[in-house]
């Protein structure tokens, strides 16, 4: 280093110079002895701090190491815990689905087997209408022999002549073939002899429905109000209000009364089919579905 052999030069020079000079020399070596000194002393100072700052990193990484160590510990334990915990509640629940699920098949069979019965009643209900009029032919006297000459005709027996059974099916086919009057006349005799029997709302019905497609829309009207009236609630009602709505829209002067038919299907039965067809021909009025047309209700002819 420069400074040593500048020190040293002047070491060797000290004897030539004057005593002032030594004085100055003497101070300076103190000075730099002095900062030799401070030098030592600040780079002790420097490697205690960093033995220090090393000790204090050691230490941090050791807790950083066993902190890491309790957090996979930690976690370890909480998986273990979630898929004890899993286990035990999947298990329960997917029992309960199973449970669940039969039970709804259960449901299912329930509603067939209940279906099946209504069928069962009806036919038996036309069985017993069958016998009880069987009964009535065999309790009934002999017949009476026929008039003499001058004498009034006997009435008419009210015996059925044929099953209820036998008698709406073949009123439905003369209908279903486009033999109105047949159909009419053997739906008119149903509702005669087996008007109380399951079977009569429908028989009546298509009587209206017959009118309807003749267009005696007037004739019709009438009709459905018998189903509507003499048979409420049935399995023809809707279409019975329905095709009554129907029926005065097409007829002058009733448009009004016929959009207020369709809105009582949309009010009694505001999920069904009929529903559906009812908001369109309010719709076709230009009337909505929500809303009642602004007349005096329908009044329904007897």
């Amino acid at each position: 280093m420069k400074l040593p052999s500048l020190l040293v030069c002047l070491l060797i020079a000290a004897p030539a110079l004057a005593p002032g000079a030594n004085k100055e020399i003497e101070a300076l070596q103190r000075d730099i002895a002095l900062l030799q000194q401070n030098i030592k002393d600040l780079q002790k100072s420097q490697d205690e701090k960093l033995a220090a700052i090393l000790e204090g990193t050691r230490a941090a990484m050791d807790a950083a190491n066993r902190a890491n160590t309790s957090v996979a510990v930690i976690t370890s334990n909480l998986e273990k815990n979630l898929r004890d915990q899993t286990d035990k509640v999947a298990t329960p629940v997917v029992g309960l689905s199973t449970r669940l699920n039969e039970m709804a098949g259960d449901l299912r069979t329930l509603g067939q087997a209940v279906g099946d019965l209504n069928v069962l009643m009806n036919r038996l209900q036309v069985q017993l209408t069958d016998i009880n009029n069987a009964i009535k032919v065999i309790q009934q006297p002999p017949a009476a022999p026929p008039p003499q000459s001058g004498q009034p005709m006997a009435a008419a027996s009210d015996t059925p002549p044929m099953p209820a059974e036998t008698m709406y099916n073949t009123a439905r086919q003369d209908y279903v073939g486009g033999k109105y009057d047949l159909a009419v006349q053997g739906f008119n005799d149903y509702l005669k002899y087996y008007g109380n029997t399951s079977f009569a709302p429908n028989a009546q019905f298509y009587i209206a429905m017959i009118h309807f497609a003749q267009g005696n829309y007037e004739n019709a009207v009438k009709e459905f109000d018998m189903v509507l009236e003499k048979y409420p609630d049935n399995n023809k009602t809707a279409d019975s209000l329905l095709y009554k709505g129907r029926a005065l829209v097409k007829m002058p002067g009733h448009k009004t009364e016929g959009a207020n038919e369709f809105m009582e299907v949309i009010k009694r039965y505001p999920k069904s089919d009929q529903s559906v067809q009812a908001c369109t021909e309010r719709k076709a009025l230009g009337l909505n579905c929500g809303v009642p047309a602004a007349a005096a209700p329908a009044r329904r002819k007897k």
